[in-house]
């Protein structure tokens, strides 16, 4: 007799399991130690893991390293295998190639975020490490915070400081398959650093600054984590309506005014380092003036560089819950009509509607 429990996995879900399945198949693991300030010990912790791994019988070798180490990260780097980098003048890159064919099981990188010499192959260092990956090797690597695409215009603010490369910013999301921060060391250094110069209120600066970096990437190390579990829940017909950021998602209509719901979702995406979208579910037979208010409400929701979304369907519920159990929502704003009568009544049925039909989603909504 059929187990009357079993449901058999939809086609988008069949999909997901196979692509997941399928980058796993073959493909090295990549593992980044990540810091959020200079001399946090990045490098001795990767070269550590990678000596450790090499003396329980890994085969272990180093594809690029920094131009000077300290004597104890010296010490590490000489019982290890060194591949030679290629050269182009004072530029150096990762031979990639070379490491191809001698196929250990582990190379370490030491500097993720680097730009290889004109006339590479890869422009920058981390499309060296994807073809690394997909050619079945895994990789441990290093990289600062202030190189990450997505936090880059912040960090410069904070630190004052302007970098002339960066990740992009979904690399490590869709890639990494451990991230770890690095970072106890620095906060003890940096005191000391500023203690002897006496300046108790630049210490308090630059603790609240480092404060602020340390948080950072503790989110990074999030996204990644949420990345994964998403991808997980998705491959074995979960729905997701939950994940480790905040995803905001602001319901755009012709007849409500978006732009507080957008500011408001605009500042909570950015307290909380997450993601902001704005949906519109298509209405047949608009007036000139509603597709001139939608118009101008939707370009305010990408100017405030929200994710926007046109979506279709017969029930705009149905449309609405669909797309926010598919992007993982946490928030929906949705807003009262502007007008009196029939419409005002439609709209605030919906409304009602949707605040029972979701659950692990909060529905805040914004009279006007």
């Amino acid at each position: 007799m059929a187990n009357d429990s079993y449901q058999r996995p939809s086609p988008e879900q069949l999909l997901a399991q196979i692509q997941i399945e399928e980058r796993r198949k073959g493909r090295g693991q990549l593992k980044v130690f990540l810091g959020y300030s200079a001399g946090v010990g990045k490098s001795f912790r990767m070269l550590d893991e990678g000596r450790r791994r090499h003396d329980r019988g890994e085969d272990v070798v180093v594809c690029a390293t920094q131009s000077r180490y300290p004597a104890e990260i010296q010490a590490v780097l000489q019982g290890l295998e060194i591949v030679p980098t290629l050269m182009a003048g004072d530029a150096e890159s990762i031979d990639v190639p070379a490491v191809i064919l001698r196929r250990p099981q582990v190379v370490l990188i030491d500097g993720l975020a680097y730009e290889n010499p004109p006339g590479s192959e890869n422009a920058h260092r981390w499309q060296d490490v994807e073809q690394l990956l997909e050619a079945g090797i895994s990789v441990i690597t290093t990289v600062n915070l202030q190189y990450l695409e997505k936090f880059r215009g912040e960090i410069e603010r904070i630190t004052n400081k302007r970098v002339s490369c960066s990740i992009p910013a979904g690399f490590l999301d869709r890639s990494a398959d451990e991230i770890v921060v690095v970072d106890a060391p620095a906060m003890e250094s940096l005191s000391r650093g500023i203690e002897s110069a006496a300046n108790r209120t630049a210490l308090l600066a630059e603790r609240h600054a480092l404060s602020h970096l340390r948080e950072l990437a503790l989110l990074v190390a999030a996204s990644v984590v949420d990345h994964q579990l998403e991808s997980y829940l998705r491959s074995h017909g979960i729905d997701q309506s939950w994940g480790v950021q905040e995803r905001i998602l602001v319901c755009v209509t012709p007849r409500s005014n978006a732009a507080e719901m957008l500011e408001s979702g605009r500042r909570n995406a950015d307290r909380f380092h997450g993601q902001l979208y704005a949906v519109y579910v298509q209405q047949p037979a608009l007036s000139q003036r509603d597709r001139a208010v939608l118009q101008q409400n939707l370009d305010y929701a990408r100017q405030l560089e929200a994710q926007v979304e046109i979506l279709s369907g017969f029930d705009a519920v149905d449309a609405i819950l669909k797309f926010a159990h598919q992007k993982g929502i946490t928030q929906i704003f949705m807003g009262q009509s502007m007008r009196e009568g029939g419409w005002r009544r439609l709209w605030g049925n919906l409304i009602d509607r949707l605040i029972r039909s979701t659950e692990g989603i909060d529905v805040v909504v914004y009279p006007h």
